[in-house]
């Protein structure tokens, strides 16, 4: 088992490990393109990390495709860092260890530590070759559904609400610079 957090300091020391894939995962790819960690691939959340259609997880069969595409086996470290404090590559580790992968790690501080620390990047692509992978089926007890959150209000099961002071309160409906909204303002009971 690895550990969930590591360091910048850590990320630099292993950048020539082959047992390790870099990904950095944003809202989209633009960042990726100006500059990133060597050897890091990109992930697109908008494109690449949902299903466009129903916009929820993606298929066991999509999951296995973006990790074959990314060079990732069963067996490989993947690192995630990203933009906006890690939104996305924390979406990203979770949908990992609900398909069974977990030898997947996220780099403290995101991209911003990486460039605050003035540490070296690239505006080459990355190009793994295609592995194959086969995944779990996902494990449905670290995903919880409307229905699980509408039980758990008034028991003793905590809701814990991640996004921002001003979204709980429902002062606004989405974080700064993202188009798709919430449907009401505001927060679950109890969370």
């Amino acid at each position: 088992m690895v550990d969930k957090l590591v360091t910048a300091d850590w990320v630099q020391e292993h950048l020539n490990d082959g047992s390790i894939r870099l990904v950095e995962v944003d809202v989209d790819t633009e960042a990726y393109r100006e500059g990133h960690i060597e050897g890091a691939v990109a992930w697109n959340w908008t494109t690449q990390l949902q299903d466009g259609v129903t916009r929820d997880i993606l298929t066991k069969a999509d999951f296995e495709q973006l990790m074959a595409n990314s060079g990732i086996t069963p067996d490989t470290h993947v690192v995630l860092y990203g933009d906006n404090n890690n939104w996305f590559a924390a979406y990203a580790l979770w949908l990992m260890e609900l398909y069974g992968h977990q030898n997947v790690s996220l780099m403290n501080g995101g991209r911003v530590k990486w460039l605050s620390d003035n540490r070296p990047t690239t505006t080459a692509e990355a190009s793994p070759a295609q592995t194959s992978y086969t995944a779990k089926d996902p494990d449905p007890s670290i995903r919880a559904k409307r229905d699980d959150v509408l039980n758990a209000i008034g028991s003793a099961v905590n809701l814990v609400d991640v996004r921002s002071p001003a979204e709980f309160t429902g002062e606004v409906i989405a974080p700064p610079g993202m188009t798709e909204t919430a449907q009401r303002g505001g927060h679950v009971p109890g969370a």
